[in-house]
């Protein structure tokens, strides 16, 4: 529900722009999936009625709450922030910080330090796939076929890196902190995930735990329980990365939680 085809933004930009004389720092061979913005959103503030970028705020501040889709009158707000430069700058803000706070630790030299990683639009990118007509940046409701072809999305193994999160991958790997891949994935998608993360350059984890079909709990509940069983095994959890909620609190959530942007899907717990 954040490599072939390029660096997802944050250093992959997928491009959302009206023309080259309007926005010509988006024209980029490397783009894909360009749309045309409309006028009134092409500021990224807001549009009549609806303040988007104070919807966003709430979003991400967790002030807001179990909603399902991204209100239709943003729909080309969310556009513009996920495939213009603003979404690469805050993911690269957030790493920046996440770093520092790597390089100030004292890592024993047990191999006991571990960091969560979340997968789905943190350490790769679903841009893709979002930014396809029918799904719009989370304004349309993933039905059941787009969910089987989200599913295939995934089993291509060609997601692209969420390039950011490499940089904080690497940072801590360089650290003496082992990486565990946790994701709310089915784990019918294991090997297309292994696959798809060592092509784009996460070469070596702890563990890499997918959510088995048969557990109903939420992503929250579930994370959590993988966290207690790391921590009931002698693992410390030095940081944790995602971007949601979901991933960052409940129970043994690390010593620092950091958050990526995304204001185009809401993971419940």
């Amino acid at each position: 529900m954040a490599v072939a085809l390029a660096a997802c933004l944050c250093l992959l930009v997928l491009g959302a722009t009206t023309s080259q004389a309007r926005h010509p720092a988006h024209q980029d061979p490397k783009l894909i999936n360009p749309i045309r913005m409309m006028p009134e959103a092409s500021s990224g503030d807001s549009v009549p009625v609806y303040n988007c970028l104070s919807w966003r705020l709430t979003v991400e501040t967790n002030n807001k709450r179990n909603w399902t889709n991204v209100p239709a009158i943003c729909g080309f707000y969310v556009a513009y922030y996920m495939t213009g430069r603003q979404y690469g700058y805050d993911c690269e803000a957030v790493v920046a910080i996440a770093i520092k706070y790597v390089k100030s630790l004292s890592i024993p030299t047990d191999g006991r330090s571990i960091w969560i990683f979340d997968i789905d639009d943190t350490a790769l990118s679903n841009l893709p796939f979002f930014s396809r007509p029918d799904v719009f940046f989370g304004v349309k409701t993933l039905n059941a076929e787009l969910e089987a072809e989200f599913y295939e999305f995934i089993l291509t193994a060609e997601v692209p890196v969420l390039a950011a999160t490499l940089r904080l991958y690497q940072a801590t790997v360089e650290a003496g902190i082992k990486a565990v891949f946790l994701t709310g994935s089915s784990e019918r998608s294991a090997d297309a995930r292994a696959k798809n993360l060592k092509a784009v350059g996460y070469d070596t984890w702890e563990e890499l735990i997918l959510k088995p079909d048969s557990v109903n709990t939420s992503v929250q509940a579930f994370k959590s329980q993988v966290r207690n069983r790391l921590v009931v095994q002698g693992y410390r959890i030095e940081g944790n990365i995602g971007d949601q909620w979901a991933d960052i609190v409940g129970s043994n959530v690390g010593r620092r939680t950091f958050k990526l942007p995304n204001p185009m899907y809401y993971g419940a717990y």
